[in-house]
């Protein structure tokens, strides 16, 4: 006897699962299996036991298609994977894959979310290039902080008095390639050569 199987997730620990879990227990599911755990990871182990379990002729139930991933080829693989079985994928939306106009339907929703993802990345890259042109700076601030700008001077002091930069290390608890930086950040040239044993 086939069996309708349910899987609900959700991204989050603060995110609530009872939506899901209502549709699917609305809908008479045999085994509900549920996660709190982001599209993107590939620990899903709910959805690996959901998957498993399927047999010929069982149902895989989701409320929404997003809830199995975000990008079509990971959707199309997840449907690949349900049809070897001979099994079959339902949502909420109109999917059913037990016919033709179901699949068809699926393209065109996997499809659509992953144009949606594009759409946001683009968004995301105008909205960063507008940002440049006013003339913002994004990313981390370059150079170093007022505290380190105050220790660079300090090195910079000691090694234009002559002291080898082994000695400034000692005094100053900071390694070599620190006290590089901190004379390129105030306008020094350091030699490499000058240490203790020069």
């Amino acid at each position: 006897m086939s069996k309708l199987i349910g899987y609900a997730r959700v991204s989050t620990a603060d995110q609530n699962l009872s939506a899901q879990l209502d549709f699917l227990t609305k809908h008479g599911c045999d085994i509900i299996f549920q996660e709190k755990i982001s599209s993107r990871s590939k620990d899903r182990d709910e959805l690996k036991k959901a998957l498993k379990t399927l047999k010929a002729g069982d149902t895989l139930l989701v409320l929404k298609l997003d809830r199995l991933g975000r990008s079509v080829k990971g959707l199309i693989e997840i449907v690949e994977s349900i049809k070897a079985k001979k099994a079959h994928l339902k949502t909420s939306d109109g999917i059913d894959t037990s016919n033709s106009f179901g699949t068809f339907i699926f393209h065109i929703f996997s499809a659509l979310a992953e144009m949606e993802l594009g759409l946001i990345r683009e968004r995301t890259l105008l909205g960063l290039q507008a940002a440049r042109e006013r003339g913002k700076t994004l990313g981390r601030p370059k150079g170093i902080s007022n505290p380190a700008k105050k220790k660079a001077l300090l090195v910079k002091k000691l090694y234009e008095d002559g002291h080898a930069t082994d000695e400034i290390c000692e005094q100053l608890s900071i390694s070599k390639a620190t006290i590089y930086k901190y004379l390129r950040s105030v306008g020094s040239s350091p030699s490499r050569k000058k240490t203790a044993n020069a």
